[in-house]
């Protein structure tokens, strides 16, 4: 294929590239660079595509192995390993400081248990199957509702107890 042909059509097929960054990034900056390091790396690597086969394909597994390779990196980097004896970098708080005691994790233990046991039984009931780890077709089929039903009394279970639990958010 010729050179240039390549690079007009890679150049061609680039608008094409940006929705699907922005779908695997969700911010507009980064799907720019993403489509950016796509491009530069099909123009790097023209001798190893094929002719006559799908050149946005192409592209698009460019990005996604982009996209894979960038994320994987970036969890590696966040990744803490700690050698001290007590562990003392993974049992303290991002900020610097400690944890805090066991009396405060036992009232906000208390409190949660206060505001679930208020909720109505139509929404706490759901609620407590799902947090146990069954799955919303099954708390339908145990319960006999139907599947969105099942799905919203959950949602406004979670929304009454986030309002009645406010004062702990800053610990999240």
């Amino acid at each position: 294929m010729a050179s240039i042909n390549f690079k007009e059509m890679v150049v061609q097929n680039s608008a094409r590239l940006t929705p699907f960054a922005l779908n695997l990034t969700k911010d507009f900056s980064d799907a720019q660079d993403l489509v950016q390091e796509t491009i530069y790396r099909a123009l790097v690597n023209e001798n190893l595509f094929r002719p006559n086969t799908n050149l946005k394909a192409w592209l698009f597994t460019i990005m996604k192995n982009i996209f894979i390779n960038n994320y994987r990196r970036k969890v590696k980097q966040n990744t803490i390993i700690d050698t001290t004896d007590n562990l003392f970098y993974l049992n303290t708080k991002a900020d610097g400081k400690s944890i805090g005691n066991q009396a405060e994790a036992n009232f906000m233990m208390e409190d949660m248990q206060k505001a679930i046991s208020e909720l109505a039984e139509e929404y706490r009931l759901p609620f407590l199957m799902h947090y146990k780890g069954y799955k919303y077709q099954e708390i339908a089929d145990q319960l006999k509702l139907p599947l969105g039903t099942v799905k919203s009394r959950i949602f406004f279970a979670r929304k009454e107890l986030k309002d009645k639990l406010a004062i702990y958010s800053h610990l999240v």
